[in-house]
């Protein structure tokens, strides 16, 4: 497995970026230059942009060796309010493929990218694609009159095979030479998520009856928990994530009370003093360490990708829940080859 960690923005002077035409504006970046946007290093030339960690997994599993691949939003960071920095606009503007998630999640991104990607260029929103919207759940963090439906479709295998499969098309209408390679790398990736999906759902069996039940800091499984049977009890973070109300927090401990879970989850990358404190309040078991679009592990490590991740909350949430997670302590993915560059 070969991972280069690097972020091109800091690399790109910003003369180069004040000759494109910009819409979007944020923070600086001390990590080092990469030779992404030129797509050395990728037998296809190829140059591929992603934004969350989780898609730029998905789309490295499926282009092996064959792209430069760049992630835009550096890992352990907020997706819903992330501004990108001018500079991304020279990545952008190199960029054949530019994959998003769509579904409202990065639009500051996906206004940068239309006002700077070259002729012939294509973004490829994964996730507006993949869901109906006659499927779009709208929910505690993501309310239907703000017009936002949840985008978190990855957090479920059967969509991150459904993401996969139209990376692999895009990348076989782009690069046909290749064709093979991408077919078979996507069903090496369909197999070890089919892999996974089922040792959720021996694994689930063991939770005491009636107590798939979540309670998380952020509203990431909507769909996984509509597709495996669980119910999504509530979530502290607001829709404008800033800290819930108190009558908010007051409805989400009598939820608590009423349905007699027995452990809230919070997230590594965002610690809530808040429910922590309703965990305190109610009597029940505070687990902080889910992993949102952080992978597990650092890149060039073989935990390094959105499977682990998800296999890693999935054992913890059932763990918290009174269950045992056998087949998901069993599960060992195959590593695929990973030339991404993710940004610090």
């Amino acid at each position: 497995m070969r991972i280069r960690r690097s972020s091109l923005t800091a690399a790109l002077s910003l003369a180069a970026a004040a000759a494109l035409t910009l819409s979007a504006c944020g923070g600086g970046s001390d990590a080092a230059p990469t030779d992404a946007a030129s797509g050395s290093g990728a037998s296809s030339g190829l140059v591929v942009a992603t934004t969350v960690s989780p898609l730029t997994s998905i789309v490295a599993a499926v282009a092996g060796d064959n792209v430069a691949i760049e992630g835009i939003v550096p890992e352990g960071t907020n997706s819903h309010t992330f501004e990108p920095e001018p500079q991304t606009a020279e990545l952008l503007s190199k960029a054949d493929l530019i994959f998003i998630n769509g579904l409202k999640l990065e639009d500051p991104t996906l206004s940068l990218a239309e006002a700077n990607k070259k002729d012939g260029a294509e973004i490829v929103e994964l996730g507006t694609i993949s869901l109906p919207e006659s499927d779009y759940i709208y929910d505690f963090s993501f309310p239907k009159e703000e017009g936002k439906p949840n985008p978190h479709l990855w957090t479920d295998p059967g969509y991150a095979v459904a993401y996969a499969e139209i990376v692999r098309a895009k990348l076989t209408e782009r690069d046909p030479a290749n064709a093979a390679e991408y077919q078979a790398n996507f069903e090496a990736f369909k197999a070890e998520a089919d892999r996974l999906a089922e040792a959720v759902r021996a694994d689930q069996v063991s939770v005491p009856e009636g107590q798939l039940k979540l309670v998380t800091y952020h509203d990431a499984y909507a769909y996984f928990a509509k597709n495996f049977g669980w119910e999504v009890v509530g979530a502290i973070q607001p829709s404008s994530f800033d800290d819930p109300t108190p009558a908010e927090v007051a409805d989400l401990i009598e939820q608590i009370r009423s349905t007699g879970v027995p452990t809230i989850f919070g997230s590594e990358v965002f610690p809530s003093a808040v429910l922590e404190a309703i965990a305190a309040e109610t009597g029940v078991r505070y687990e902080d360490s889910l992993r949102d679009d952080d992978l597990p592990g650092a890149p060039g490590e073989a935990q390094h990708s959105l499977l682990e991740l998800l296999r890693y909350n999935y054992r913890t949430m059932i763990a918290g829940l009174g269950g045992q997670p056998t087949q998901l302590d069993a599960l060992v993915f195959e590593q695929f080859p990973d030339t991404a560059f993710y940004p610090q």
